[in-house]
C-alpha cells in the first residue's frame, strides 16, 4: 500500500511518463509495462512503453496489444524517447536493477526521477538516485509485483483483458508455470487476474510457437 500510495504521487507529479524494462524484454518486462501504463491511464497521464519493437522475446503479447485502440502510440524507442524528454519527466524501470540492463541507458541517465520495480537480486551495479525502489527478490516476477499495485490503484473493471493476460503470462514465464519461486502472493496476484479477465487458456498459447 505505501509503494502504490508513493508510486501514484510520482505518477501525479511527472510532466510524462517513459516505461521500459531490460534490454530483449521478455514477457515478465512486457506484462509489467502493460499493468503500469494501466495505471497511468487510469490517472489520465499518456505513458510511452520504451522497447524495441524488431528485438524482444514478447512478439505474441506484444502484437495483441500494439492491436488495441487504447495502444495507438504508445510505444517508442529508447532514441526517441531521449530526444523529446522533458524535464519533470518519470523513468520506471521493471524487471531489472542493473544499468547496464535497461532498453535505453541513455534514457536512464538523462532523467533525474526514476523508479525501479524489480525481483532480481541486487548485482554490483545497480541504479542509484531512485526516487522509489520497490525490490522484493521474493517475489516471484515483476509482474506479480505490478499486480499488487494495481490492486491499490486501480478497479478490476479498469484492466484491459489483454493486459490482465500480459501480466499474467509474465508470472506464468518466471515461474514456469507455477512451479518455481512461486509463493501464497503469486497465486493471490493470478487469482485477481483472473478476476480481472485473463483467460488461462490464451495465455498459453502466447507460449506456443507455430510450426513456421
Amino acid at each position: 500500500r505505501v509503494m502504490a500510495s508513493a508510486l501514484n504521487e510520482l505518477m501525479a507529479d511527472a510532466s510524462e511518463i517513459y516505461i521500459m524494462g531490460h534490454s530483449f524484454a521478455d514477457m515478465d518486462a512486457v506484462g509489467a509495462e502493460a499493468g503500469l501504463y494501466c495505471i497511468a491511464r487510469k490517472h489520465g497521464k499518456h505513458a510511452q512503453i520504451v522497447i524495441d519493437l524488431e528485438r524482444n522475446a514478447a512478439g505474441a503479447v506484444l502484437s495483441k496489444l500494439r492491436g488495441l485502440p487504447e495502444y495507438e502510440g504508445a510505444f517508442t524507442t529508447g532514441a526517441e524517447a531521449f530526444l523529446r524528454m522533458q524535464t519533470g519527466a518519470l523513468v520506471i524501470v521493471v524487471d531489472t536493477n542493473r544499468p547496464g540492463s535497461v532498453e535505453s541507458e541513455q534514457l536512464l541517465e538523462s532523467c533525474n526521477r526514476v523508479a525501479v520495480i524489480d525481483h532480481h537480486r541486487r548485482g554490483s551495479s545497480y541504479i542509484e538516485k531512485m526516487a522509489l525502489n520497490y525490490h522484493e527478490p521474493y517475489a516471484s516476477s515483476a509482474s506479480e509485483l505490478v499486480t499488487e499495485l494495481l490492486q491499490y490503484l486501480v478497479e478490476p473493471g479498469d484492466i484491459l483483458k489483454c493486459e490482465a493476460e500480459a501480466l499474467l503470462a509474465g508470472i506464468v514465464l518466471d515461474t514456469k508455470n507455477f512451479t518455481n519461486r512461486t509463493g501464497g502472493r503469486t497465486f493471490e496476484a493470478a487469482a485477481y487476474l483472473r478476476r480481472a479477465g485473463a483467460d488461462t487458456s490464451d495465455v498459453q498459447r502466447m507460449f506456443q510457437g507455430d510450426l513456421k
